[in-house]
């Protein structure tokens, strides 16, 4: 699973793979860090990476949180690659009034509900993209009439791709 972790303004994509066995696999900047995650009794962690150990007590709960490193306190934002899709579709699903369904994420069309020249009435299904093997209906938000299909089913799509126009 990919997080996006921001601290003082910068982020960092961190990969973290969790084996059958429990071993963590973390890759930063495409590089695997070798490291080792211990729970400690009060709840906070012990971690050794590269070599070096980190005593870490964390605040609150994603994305927003505070982490005391080693006696020093800091505020982090911790996004998983699941929760950025699902807000972005939350702020991008187009709707019938706006004339247009651009892709929230991207991904792939996994069904069309609609066909030219169809009415659409707000809250119908218009189209069904598969995004990280989750499917993602985007609803209209306004009725209409289906102008142009941008898409057909199984394509590729990019976010912000125009999908669905109406007229």
């Amino acid at each position: 699973m990919k997080y996006f972790v921001t601290i003082d303004e910068r982020e960092q994509a961190v990969d973290v793979e969790v084996r059958p066995t429990g071993e963590l696999v973390v890759s930063l900047g495409g590089q695997t860090v070798d490291n080792d995650v211990v729970v400690l009794d009060d709840g906070s962690l012990s971690i050794r990476i590269n070599g070096k150990v980190l005593d870490l007590t964390v605040e609150g709960t994603p994305p927003d949180v505070g982490v005391i490193a080693s006696g020093h306190r800091a505020y982090v934002k911790v996004e998983s690659e699941r929760q950025r899709m699902a807000a972005a579709a939350r702020r991008t699903g187009g709707s019938a009034s706006e004339k247009a369904i651009a892709a929230p994420m991207p991904g792939r069309v996994a069904k069309l509900l609609v066909a030219v020249g169809d009415e659409v009435k707000q809250g119908q299904g218009v189209i069904v993209i598969e995004a990280m093997k989750m499917e993602n209906e985007l609803k209209a938000k306004g009725s209409g009439v289906v102008a142009e299909i941008h898409v057909k089913a199984g394509d590729a799509i990019e976010a912000g791709a125009k999908l669905v126009t109406f007229g």
